[in-house]
């Protein structure tokens, strides 16, 4: 498995769309394919926070995970975020999910990030307990019950 920079894959942009579009679209008023498929615009960089990285195979993208800034507005002193993290159903259970957030705590860490957050609907912490990361708080967002979770990342030398 390899991890490309989708500003290295832009062709790609329209299904991550529709990826997160199908995930996470029932949470945002008036969300659209094309209003996902925008806000990627801001994410095609690839040595500057927003970016998303994605694990390929052969031909294939496996899954998706991003690095964002200031994700929920209730936690303006936690500005930086992993989100997004999407694996296809034909490669979920096969480890990509936790090679996507390993990489991009590599790679956050490589860019000076210290602390990373993120939100999961999975109350125990799921695979990211499993990673490392610390439960902060149970807390409503858009009107789903999340567990905010976060991981003190080391700098490398």
């Amino acid at each position: 498995m390899d991890f490309v920079f989708l500003a290295d894959r832009v062709a790609m942009k329209p299904v991550i769309a529709k990826w997160y579009f199908q995930q996470w679209g029932h949470l945002i008023e008036d969300s659209s394919v094309e209003l996902f498929d925008n806000k990627l615009n801001d994410y095609l960089n690839r040595d500057s926070i927003p970016l998303v990285i994605m694990a390929v195979e052969g031909g294939d993208v496996l899954g998706v995970a991003d690095l964002r800034y200031h994700e929920m507005t209730i936690y303006p002193d936690k500005e930086h975020w992993l989100g997004g993290v999407y694996v296809t159903n034909e490669y979920r259970g096969k480890g990509v999910a936790s090679a996507l957030v390993n990489h991009l705590e590599s790679l956050a860490a490589s860019l000076g990030v210290i602390d990373i957050h993120l939100q999961t609907e999975k109350l125990d912490g799921g695979l990211y307990k499993q990673l490392g990361w610390s439960p902060i708080e149970l807390v409503s967002n858009r009107g789903v019950e999340v567990l905010v979770m976060s991981k003190h990342i080391a700098l490398f030398s």
